[in-house]
């Protein structure tokens, strides 16, 4: 058992290790990705499992737009678990429990409301018009005053809704693996 925990740890730790400086090939698809909206301190760009192929711009964007949308999806989750942990219900859902026992005990209509919901954002959350300024800008040619903003301010906003996104992602995961071992309440202690 002790040399499990010591592996693990020593595992661990190496991931945290600077990486070994490779000599990689120069292509016009390498890109200094290290100035991108994200890459923060004190990791700056990090990616250890090269899954940008070596700088990839493209592929670069498309793994930015993923992340986008999963801190999306888990800044409403995390909000939503908390909520209804709190107590809190929609009207004809009161004796639905919170957390990952609704997803047994839900009722088929609420099952039909969910997915109609999500296939409505999926369709309405887009770039319909094509004027947006990066993924995720989906104003369709309204203006909420970003334009009005200088691309320092815009720059910030863009980097604080990807860190919420990512710490919205390890809360709602941190969030289901108490649920699992069932020490929920020792960090949540809403009843």
């Amino acid at each position: 058992m002790r040399a499990a925990v010591f592996a693990s740890l020593l595992v661990g730790a190496a991931a945290f290790a600077p990486a070994q400086d490779a000599a990689r090939a120069s292509t016009a698809l390498n890109a200094d990705l290290s100035k991108e909206i994200g890459a923060m301190p004190p990791l700056g760009f990090y990616d250890p499992l090269d899954l940008t192929c070596g700088g990839d711009k493209d592929i670069f964007d498309n793994l930015r737009a993923v992340e986008l949308t999963h801190g999306r999806v888990a800044m409403m989750a995390f909000t939503g678990y908390i909520t209804t942990k709190a107590g809190v219900r929609l009207p004809g859902y009161e004796d639905v429990p919170a957390g990952l026992a609704a997803l047994k005990e839900m009722p088929a209509n609420a099952w039909v409301w969910t997915f109609f919901t999500v296939a409505c954002l999926q369709i309405m959350m887009r770039d319909a018009t094509g004027e947006s300024e990066f993924y995720g800008d989906f104003r369709n040619g309204f203006d909420f005053g970003w334009d009005k903003q200088t691309d320092e301010w815009k720059r910030e906003k863009r980097t604080i809704e990807i860190n919420n996104g990512r710490a919205a992602q390890m809360g709602i995961l941190g969030l289901m693996v108490h649920e699992s071992m069932g020490n929920l309440n020792l960090i949540v202690p809403f009843n």
